[in-house]
């Protein structure tokens, strides 16, 4: 998944806010960290203020979540 494209499915999960988007980004967030890195999901979490709306902080380790 390019970095864009997870950027575009989170910020739809935003707008619907809740437990199970927060799920939906973890996994999104997951296959981000795999493909492009830890740094990469951190990136995500700040720019896109995933703390404040999930409480997803920079530095969670997502990479094995889903599977």
């Amino acid at each position: 998944m390019t970095l864009e494209k997870a950027r575009e499915l989170i910020t739809a999960q935003l707008a619907f806010g809740g437990g199970y988007n927060r799920n939906a980004v973890r996994l999104i967030l997951g296959e981000v960290q795999r493909e492009h890195g830890q740094a990469a999901g951190d990136r995500l979490i700040v720019e896109l203020g995933l703390e404040e709306a999930f409480g997803l902080r920079p530095g969670d380790d997502f990479s094995r979540v889903g599977r």
